[in-house]
């Protein structure tokens, strides 16, 4: 059985585990948005650290490669 919680309309109380489970579709749909995006953002930043990191080893190879030339 299910009751509702005083003062909160999208609030209910399952009387056999006795949670409190919001039943608002908009604000499970909000939250998932908000993790979704969470998400993506942090596969931007590891994206965008991977390819720094490959600009500094090729970097290092274009010194290396110069130094060399400028030894002969």
């Amino acid at each position: 059985m299910k009751l509702k919680v005083q003062g909160y309309e999208s609030l209910i109380r399952d009387s056999n585990s006795k949670a409190i489970v919001n039943v608002a579709t908009t604000d499970y749909q909000l939250y998932m948005n908000r993790v979704k995006i969470r998400e993506q953002q942090s596969d931007e930043i590891r994206n965008a650290v991977k390819e720094i990191n490959c600009l500094k080893t090729e970097l290092e190879e274009i010194k290396c490669l110069l130094k060399e030339v400028i030894k002969k």
